[in-house]
């Protein structure tokens, strides 16, 4: 319990957490498994010399949510962030060992939905593959939380996520004003069969990889609010 309660109150005041040792090698190894056997064919699917991508995880490769969503995960998320959340969104990504990929500090402002029918509040749209992506009322994104389940361990080295911490108390800010001699930028390590909890609004980013260690990571967002009756979530999975 003590445990549980660093975890939210670290999640509270600096945006992110990181939990070890929620999957065994077993889960870990049943999940990868399960990627691997799948038909790359998909347009969903993205493929590139720095990426392997799958977009809409959970519902195209609907044999890896109860590997995913095992007793561990499930009780962590409802003791960290209580009885109502949801699945609204998933992404697998795959960063080769010897990737080049890197992405610059940003916050994730857009939540993904099934079709777009223009809402008050709602905007700007963007679509890919046709996937739609909005940006939503900021009560929206603070009250969402990231999970990003790690298949591989990351350090530095292979692309872990670098945070500027408490960043997301500040509302929608550009990456640009950020001021490093004032900010702290903190590099956050996983396991594999780790997790770390992230907030949208948190500014975050990854290096390249330099040590031909392969990165593979879970995307899950949640949310525990309804969409105005236009709308509806993407993906949305209820957790049993």
């Amino acid at each position: 319990m003590n445990n549980i309660r660093e975890h939210r109150n670290q999640f509270t005041e600096q945006g992110y957490a990181v939990i070890p040792n929620i999957f065994s090698v077993t889960e870990t190894a049943n999940i990868k498994q399960v990627i691997e056997q799948s038909d790359k064919s998909n347009e969903t699917f993205r493929k590139s010399a720095d990426l392997f991508a799958i977009r809409q995880f959970l519902k195209e490769l609907p044999d890896a949510v109860s590997h995913i969503l095992n007793a561990s995960l499930i009780n962590t998320i409802r003791e960290i962030f209580g009885q109502d959340y949801f699945i609204t969104k998933s992404i697998y990504f795959d960063k080769p060992g010897a990737s080049n990929w890197y992405v610059a500090y940003h916050q994730d402002l857009t939540i993904s939905v099934d079709n777009k029918i223009e809402t008050e509040g709602f905007g700007p749209w963007t679509t890919k593959q046709n996937q739609f992506a909005v940006q939503p009322p900021l009560v929206f994104l603070e009250n969402n939380f990231t999970i990003r389940i790690h298949l591989d361990e990351t350090n530095e080295d292979n692309g872990a996520l670098k945070v500027i911490p408490g960043s997301h108390k500040k509302g929608i800010w550009r990456a640009d004003k950020i001021n490093f001699s004032l900010e702290e930028e903190r590099i956050c390590a996983v396991p594999s069969g780790g997790i770390m909890l992230m907030h949208p609004l948190l500014m975050h980013a990854s290096g390249r990889t330099i040590n031909n260690k392969q990165r593979r990571v879970i995307h899950i967002e949640f949310s525990n609010k309804e969409l105005p009756e236009n709308l509806n979530w993407s993906e949305k999975i209820i957790l049993n």
